[in-house]
């Protein structure tokens, strides 16, 4: 028999007590006072660096203030052109501006505005909930409502109105299908130039508005309506107090472009010879052949006009995002006091 070989043993080598062990190196004084890197190891506190002594620097945007500068020279050269070509003319322009013809023509351009917009948002309105409700019958009726003066130009909607005697020579009312008549008038009488801008002006703007208030209504979530059913809260309240106001915030912005457009559509009822602002400034200029003047006069009309509506939208809209926001918007009066605000801290700063 073979002897095994014996097995070596490796044995650690030991270290003295009082051997000399390498040195820990030095703590960087950044790194340990910077509270964004941790502590070698994962141990011990951390520190927050003191940012007091650190100036306060406004943020430059160079190409901003360039685009401004551009912006700025081309507004100059507007305004400088406007004012100093003799061809606008604007000695005329204030002489016509507050004329007492002028002015009542704005005067039945605002009447036709408030009647028929008031008007067309309520029957839209009511178109709207026909569309939206289970009937078949009633959703063919606004469907198809819909249709036909959205498809129609509204000019040719005015001709029709006020054409209305050639079809219809007389206006009855009575018991249907009989020869019975309460109340009989001729079509020429009832149908009048104001009242044909009337009817063609409310029935464009219903059309249009019934789509704005039914997308409006379908942007509420259905299931707040669930939940308040839930609840018990009757249908009427649902509608008023939850899908209402909310569906208002997607309503308000159409619907007050559609308003703004209704004033400057008012502008096309001079086919039927109506004395509203255009019609009224045309009736001028044809007399003096001051047109480019007398244009300016009710383009400007038309500007101050919008202007008063955007102002109100802000505010209505403002409004009505309370419950969509922690915070109302600020608005442009506390926009510019804070603009100047942080401006003057920010130049007492840099002093």
């Amino acid at each position: 028999m073979s002897a095994a070989a014996p097995r070596s043993e490796t044995r650690p080598e030991t270290i003295a007590p009082d051997a000399a062990l390498p040195p820990a190196p030095a703590p960087d004084p950044d790194a340990a006072g910077s509270a964004d890197t941790p502590p070698s190891g994962g141990a011990g506190p951390r520190t927050a660096h003191d940012y007091s002594g650190y100036p306060v620097v406004a943020a430059r945007h160079p190409w901003r203030w360039a685009g401004t500068a551009l912006v700025a020279l081309f507004v100059a050269a507007v305004l400088w052109s406007l004012l100093t070509n003799p061809r606008w003319e604007w000695d005329v322009v204030a002489q016509w501006f507050t004329a007492e013809s002028v002015l009542r023509g704005l005067g039945e351009t605002l009447k036709l505005t408030a009647i028929a917009g008031t008007l067309g948002f309520i029957l839209g309105f009511i178109l709207a909930l026909m569309r939206l409700s289970s009937s078949p019958l009633l959703v063919s009726v606004s469907w198809t409502f819909s249709w036909i003066f959205r498809s129609a130009p509204l000019l040719v909607q005015l001709l029709l109105w006020y054409n209305l005697g050639y079809l219809y020579e007389k206006v009855s009312l009575g018991i249907p299908f009989t020869d019975v008549r309460f109340f009989e008038v001729q079509t020429t009488t009832l149908i009048s130039q104001f009242a044909a801008a009337i009817l063609g002006l409310t029935l464009n703007q219903a059309a249009y508005s019934s789509e704005i208030i039914r997308g409006g209504i379908l942007a509420v979530d259905q299931g707040q309506l669930e939940a308040a059913a839930a609840l018990g809260i009757p249908a009427w309240r649902r509608s008023t107090r939850i899908v209402l106001p909310q569906a208002m915030r997607s309503i308000l912005p159409t619907a007050f472009n559609e308003i703004i457009g209704l004033v400057k559509g008012t502008s096309i009822v001079y086919v039927l010879a109506y004395s509203e602002l255009f019609y009224t400034v045309q009736v001028i200029y044809n007399r003096t052949q001051q047109v480019l003047p007398l244009l300016l006069v009710a383009t400007v009309w038309y500007v101050v006009i919008t202007s008063v509506l955007s102002v109100f939208q802000y505010y209505i809209e403002r409004h009505y995002s309370k419950g969509a926001v922690r915070t109302l918007p600020p608005t442009p009066l506390q926009r510019v006091r804070r603009f100047f605000s942080t401006h003057a801290k920010t130049s007492e700063v840099a002093r």
